[in-house]
């Protein structure tokens, strides 16, 4: 057997595997294909029980819409059913409503229909009572027109200088009631606040404590010998022309021993030449151009100085953040007089008394203080600027963005205004204060005089008026009247008019 297998060629072998590899091949698909027949047979046994539970559950499913649609038909339908209802209650309850208003209309209707007619006939009777009232005041002034032609006749009189004698008497009667009046109420106001006002002046005076300062506006200059002037006037004068021109001052050269005086307007330009006169002095060197470096030197000096007096000014009256121009210009006081006073002094001075007059009276004390400090800040500029030193510090103020009340303060202190605050009716006494207290300032004879006679001249000019004399340095006017002229009354009056004309 093995010998026969053995000469089996190969190709046969190739051939038999083949028909071996088919054969097999059919009997796989034969029995794959019972084995699906069968699974398929199963699955479509399965399919058709699903689908019976779900026809029998759609079927229930069905049944249960059915009898919950119902439900809820029959419930809607009653619901619906007692909307109909109560729509017909209201329907019925608005249908009484509206007849009952129906009912008050024709009521009403009828009322006004009565007070028509009763209106119609009080008209009539009003037209009637008119003309009989017109007829009334004819015949009225016919009788008046007679009594007054009788009247006229009897006393030689017109109607209209009746009149005006009846009208003068009534005047001059209420003139002397009101006069009588007005002069208790005036006593009894002047009384009590004149006390009043000197417990708080007093009072605020009692916490003040500050200098008499009284300064000379001449700035003199002192010369260690006469020969120095020679120096200072230098060849041909050609060291004075040059100290002249870059400080902008005139210097006096006279018979005065060992002085020399600085003449000019602007105070801050004599103190740099007086700082320059003696600093060349104790120098030696003079000749124009050390006059200018000196001059140049002295100058930022000054400004310093100003700067310096600003910042102590502030920190004097406890007024701070204020605009740094302001206080620039507020040194700039301290080389400025008002009849000797130093300016910046009598500023320093009335923001205290002012701080401590309001704080008395119970007033806003840093509008008062900063009022006071700021009240002549033009007077720094009046040299430069056009205009009174009120409005240069009022415009000041306005550029430098100060508050709205402290801006009336300064406009207000020299009455060029009408107050509006308390806190500058406070500035302006604390000014008045500051200026007028004994040693404060210096004022010329001349001017002293002058300013008597003009109020005598104002007083004498009234009518009445026999003599006047101006007392207490013009701060108060007494005036004798004739007594033939003027009566008490009038003379009341007659002061109010001269004080309003001063």
């Amino acid at each position: 057997m093995e010998g026969i297998l053995l000469n089996v060629s190969p190709a046969i072998v190739s051939v038999i595997s083949v028909v071996l590899f088919i054969v097999g091949l059919g009997a796989g698909l034969l029995i794959y294909k019972f084995y699906s027949s069968k699974k398929l047979q199963k699955n479509k046994s399965n399919a058709i029980k699903i689908i019976e539970d779900a026809y029998a559950e759609a079927k229930t499913i069905k049944k249960e819409a059915i009898l919950e649609t119902k439900e809820q038909s029959q419930k809607l339908k009653d619901e619906v059913e007692q909307e109909v209802k109560e729509r017909r209650l209201e329907a019925v309850k608005l249908e009484e409503r509206l007849n009952q208003r129906e009912e008050h209309l024709e009521k009403k209707e009828l009322a006004l229909d009565k007070r028509s007619e009763q209106l119609e006939e009080g008209k009539k009777n009003l037209e009637v009572l008119r003309e009989n009232l017109d007829k009334l005041k004819q015949e009225e002034e016919q009788i008046k027109a007679q009594i007054l032609d009788e009247l006229e006749k009897v006393a030689k009189l017109s109607k209209q200088e009746a009149k005006d004698m009846l009208v003068a008497e009534m005047r001059n009667e209420a003139q002397k009631e009101a006069s009588v009046i007005v002069k208790k109420i005036e006593d009894d106001a002047r009384e009590e606040g004149e006390k009043k006002a000197r417990e708080i002046i007093g009072q605020a005076l009692q916490r003040c404590a500050t200098e008499t300062v009284s300064e000379m506006t001449v700035s003199v200059v002192a010369l260690p010998n006469d020969e120095m002037k020679g120096r200072i006037i230098g060849r041909e004068g050609r060291n004075i022309r040059a100290i002249e021109a870059v400080t902008g001052v005139e210097l006096i050269v006279d018979d005065t021993p060992e002085t020399i005086t600085i003449s000019g307007f602007d105070p801050i330009r004599r103190e740099v030449a007086r700082l320059s006169l003696e600093k060349l002095i104790s120098d030696g060197r003079i000749h124009p151009t050390r006059v200018e470096e000196i001059v140049e030197k002295m100058q930022k000096e000054v400004d310093k100085i100003i700067k310096q007096a600003g910042d102590d000014a502030c920190n004097e009256t406890g007024i701070f953040n204020l605009n740094p121009e302001l206080v620039k210009t507020l040194g700039r006081l301290k080389y400025r007089t008002s009849y000797g006073q130093n300016v910046l002094k009598h500023s320093i001075e009335t923001s205290i008394i002012a701080g401590l007059l309001a704080s008395e009276m119970g007033a806003n004390v840093k509008v008062a203080k900063r009022g006071g400090l700021l009240h002549d800040i033009g007077k720094a500029l009046d040299h430069e600027l056009e205009g009174t030193h009120v409005q240069i510090g009022v415009e000041l103020a306005k550029k430098c963005g100060e508050n709205e009340a402290v801006i009336h303060c300064i406009e207000a202190h020299h009455f060029n205004v009408e107050f509006k605050s308390i806190e500058a009716v406070i500035v302006q006494v604390a000014d008045a204060i500051s200026s007028s207290r004994p040693g404060a300032r210096r004022d010329s004879f001349e001017n002293y005089i002058k300013r008597l006679q003009q109020l005598e001249e104002i007083a004498n000019g009234f009518a009445g008026v026999d003599k006047s004399f101006a007392v207490q340095a013009g701060r108060e006017v007494r005036i004798i009247v004739k007594p033939e002229q003027i009566n008490d009354s009038q003379a009341m009056f007659m002061a109010k008019e001269i004080a309003a004309k001063i």
